[in-house]
């Protein structure tokens, strides 16, 4: 069994949609889990009632222009929506 992260993704849009729309954004690997295994593991870890997960899967990449090349791996993130009244304070 692979180990399972569920990484927070913390920029400047993702703390407004955290404090407008109480959504909260993740970087899930391996990306093969769906919805509810995600939300499965969210309110496992964070102790929170999870509303809705959208997801989308993001593909291999090359990048660099240079002599050496090199990939960016595929992974997924998940938008994460929760019930009013719940909060993640990571996004705080």
């Amino acid at each position: 069994m692979e180990k399972i992260e569920i990484l927070p993704i913390i920029s400047e849009k993702t703390k407004k949609l955290a404090e407008n729309q109480n959504t909260y954004v993740f970087k899930i690997r391996p990306n093969f889990l769906n919805k509810i295994e995600i939300k499965k593991h969210i309110e496992k870890i964070f102790n929170v009632k999870v509303k809705e997960v959208r997801t989308i899967n993001y593909p291999k990449r090359k990048r660099g222009r240079s002599r050496i090349p090199s990939t960016r791996p595929k992974f997924k993130k998940a938008y994460v929506k929760l019930e009013s009244g719940y909060k993640i304070p990571i996004f705080e």
